[in-house]
């Protein structure tokens, strides 16, 4: 059976690893994107995910700084999110897997994964008052549609880390009357 566990962590692993790097060059795409948006927009159709705001960024400046952000902003900390869960899943020792340093990550990832969603919440009710507004902004829904979803996993996350919590008091407790 800890053979067959190990098997499973390691794999998972390298899920982590690879959705870490797919993160990291999507926000590194984003990020080129937006440089070349201000310096050759005629670029724009031809680089990642064809992200043309060039609209936006003649009507209104603000609107399409604001936008932008929100859009980078998102994924730096999904890639941030990610690269926590990779020095979690390194360091774990699942001999002990009750530590400090468990608690701390695991609560982390509540706070960061609470962030993305309540970021791509704001995102989305801004995105939805440019529309009002006239603009088209179908193409840029695709970075936080799942913001509810961000949410109510940081609640759960976050209940998971609290038990750990709880789990490592209740060790060292257990440690001191031996």
């Amino acid at each position: 059976m800890e053979k067959k566990n190990n098997y499973i962590f390691i794999f998972l692993t390298i899920v982590a690893w690879i959705i870490f790097v797919g993160l990291c060059i999507e926000a590194g795409g984003l990020i080129v994107n937006f440089i070349f948006s201000l310096y050759k927009p005629e670029f724009v159709q031809n680089l990642y995910q064809k992200l043309d705001l060039s609209e936006m960024y003649t009507r209104s400046k603000w609107d399409y700084f604001n936008m932008y952000t929100f859009i980078l902003a998102i994924s730096l900390l999904k890639a941030y999110l990610f690269y926590i869960v990779i020095l979690l899943v390194s360091k774990l020792d699942l001999a002990k897997p009750f530590n400090s340093f468990v608690s701390k990550q695991i609560t982390q990832i509540s706070y960061f994964t609470l962030s993305i969603g309540l970021l791509s919440s704001l995102a989305q009710h801004t995105a939805k008052n440019l529309l009002q507004q006239g603009y088209e902004i179908d193409i840029l829904d695709q970075f936080w549609a799942d913001s509810e979803a961000f949410i109510l996993m940081s609640a759960i996350i976050y209940i998971i880390a609290t038990i750990i919590k709880r789990g490592i008091e209740i060790q060292n407790e257990n440690d001191l009357t031996v």
